[in-house]
This record gives structure tokens, C-alpha cells and sequence, in this order.
């Protein structure tokens, strides 16, 4: 699973045998969060959550959706435009 971000003390994933649609993982200080991509644009969707609190949860969703088109990249070099 490459990790793709740091920051904050976390780290975004994406999982090399995932499944559509592409989605990030980011985890750390024993929690995490899956957010759907919604490529090529976004925005982000928030699908699961593990312990983050919902402020930091707002941070990383707003760091992410900056960054959107290129995770979006990043996923369909990993796994192909399906």
C-alpha cells in the first residue's frame, strides 16, 4: 500500500488491491478514515471513520479535496481506468 500523503502525523494510502470506486485511506494515531474520490473531480465522500473526531476529520477533507486530481492520478496509475 503506497502511502501517497503525509501529513499532520497521518499518512493517505491507497490500497494496490482495492476496488472501485478509488478511494484513500488515511491513517495514524490509531484511527481512520476511507474517502470515495469521486474522480476525475471530486469532491471527496467521507464513507467510513474509526476515532477521528469531526474537526479533524473537517482538516483532513479539506487538505484532501486540494489534492483531489492528483490522488485521482495516483489511483489510476496504480489500478488502470477500469
Amino acid at each position: 500500500m503506497p502511502t501517497i500523503l503525509k501529513f499532520d502525523g497521518l499518512r493517505a494510502v491507497i490500497y494496490l488491491n482495492d476496488h472501485r470506486p478509488g478511494q484513500v485511506h488515511v491513517m495514524g494515531q490509531g484511527c481512520e478514515a476511507r474517502f470515495d474520490l469521486r474522480c476525475p473531480h471530486g469532491p471527496l465522500e467521507l464513507r467510513e471513520n474509526h476515532f477521528f473526531t469531526h474537526a479533524r476529520l473537517n482538516r483532513i477533507a479539506a487538505l484532501l479535496g486540494g489534492q483531489v486530481q492528483r490522488l485521482c492520478k495516483d489511483w489510476r496509475t496504480l489500478h488502470g481506468r477500469h
